[in-house]
């Protein structure tokens, strides 16, 4: 169990932070980008919470995607193989689709894209997936100059995909989605 009990260390004044191994990284290195990103999901996903999802099957589930999306920054913190380390594994997707596949089953089929809109929940779950989007893409560019395990990519694709269908579980099952009307803004 990890220890906090100082919180002030004056360790990133010169703009580094430690990573899990203890590497020292420039707060502005691609790796640490993507674990700002996993940060900002996290907090929007509590903010979700805090918004009071009318669906009580739905705080369990962003429960979890919260403390999995600590477990994908334990996994990044800690760069290489081999040793006692925290490791994202398939069992997490696997979850994630399973628990899409059961929300989606309520739904009807979609017939537009629809817009971020509707319920104040629904419209944090649309922020929380757009900002799960972006730590995708910044993992997406970190693999492109180090190895990094291929599962956490999985993951965040998931997650990004089960925060649509709860967006639109949480707007009436669908009732309340804000459809794209294609050339509705012209005349």
């Amino acid at each position: 169990m990890v220890k906090l009990d100082r919180i002030i260390t004056r360790g990133g004044d010169g703009g580094e932070t430690s990573l899990g191994d203890g590497t020292r990284l420039r707060k502005d290195a691609r790796r640490i980008a993507c674990l700002g990103a996993l940060d900002e999901a996290n907090a929007a996903i509590g903010l979700l919470r805090a918004a009071g999802p009318a669906d009580p099957r739905v705080d369990p589930v962003l429960a979890r995607m919260q403390n999995d999306l600590f477990d994908l920054g334990a996994d990044l913190a800690v760069p290489g193989e081999g040793g006692q380390r925290l490791r994202v594994t398939e069992a997490y997707s696997l979850w994630l689709e399973e628990s899409l596949a059961s929300f989606n089953a309520d739904l009807a089929p979609l017939r537009s894209f629809i817009l971020p809109g509707g319920k104040l929940a629904a419209c944090h779950a649309h922020v929380a997936r757009t900002i799960i989007r972006r730590a995708e893409r910044e993992v997406v560019a970190l693999t492109a100059e180090e190895t990094v395990n291929p599962e956490i990519l999985r993951v965040l694709n998931r997650m990004s995909d089960l925060l649509f269908v709860l967006s639109r579980v949480l707007n009436e099952k669908g009732q309340a989605d804000v459809l794209w009307v294609p050339g509705g803004g012209q005349g």
